[in-house]
């Protein structure tokens, strides 16, 4: 009896150890899945937060380039205004001499509004280097003291913005005399 009654003890011993370890897995399992929910609840948090960011910066770029185009606009006004007299004078009193001063007035309005915003042209003087980069060769010229590959004249001003090429200058390049002897 002594030993049945150890044995049996053992197993209840073991059974009380089997259940507490039991126990002790359930409440494991379950503050894992509590921790499971709060990660998954993060992550919707953080991806919530970052669609209404995005949203955000989608509508402060529309803010900024309305902004920005709306101060552009807003100064072309005086262009439009100088054009506007221009074309309420009497055709008949006009001398040319008058409307080429308009003319040129509204130019100089119009280069202003283009140097309050950044607008630079691009006017190579006669024998700078052709860069294709800014200059777009039209044709070959010759040109006195223009080494050949050299702008010999400019035909048209480029423009450019921020150093973006917005046009580039259209220009004649001294040709290669011993190319054009052979």
């Amino acid at each position: 009896m002594g030993k049945s009654t150890e044995h049996k003890r053992d197993e209840r011993r073991s059974a009380g150890g089997a259940g507490d370890q039991a126990e002790q897995l359930r409440e494991r399992v379950e503050a894992l899945e509590a921790e499971l929910a709060e990660a998954r609840e993060a992550k919707q948090r953080a991806l919530a937060d970052f669609l209404n960011y995005q949203k955000r910066a989608i509508v402060n770029e529309r803010e900024a380039r309305e902004d920005g185009a709306g101060r552009v606009l807003e100064s072309l006004l005086s262009v439009a205004d100088y054009l506007d007299m221009a074309l309420k004078q009497d055709p008949d009193a006009a001398t040319a001499k008058a409307i080429l001063d308009g003319v040129w007035l509204i130019r100089e309005e119009l280069h202003k509004v283009f140097q309050e915003h950044g607008v630079t042209p691009i006017r190579p003087e006669p024998g700078t280097p052709a860069d294709p980069t800014r200059h777009d060769a039209i044709g070959h010229e010759p040109a006195q003291g223009v080494a050949p590959g050299e702008v010999a004249r400019v035909e048209q001003p480029g423009y450019e913005f921020m150093g973006r090429v917005l046009r580039p200058a259209k220009v004649y390049v001294a040709p290669d005399t011993g190319a054009a002897q052979e």
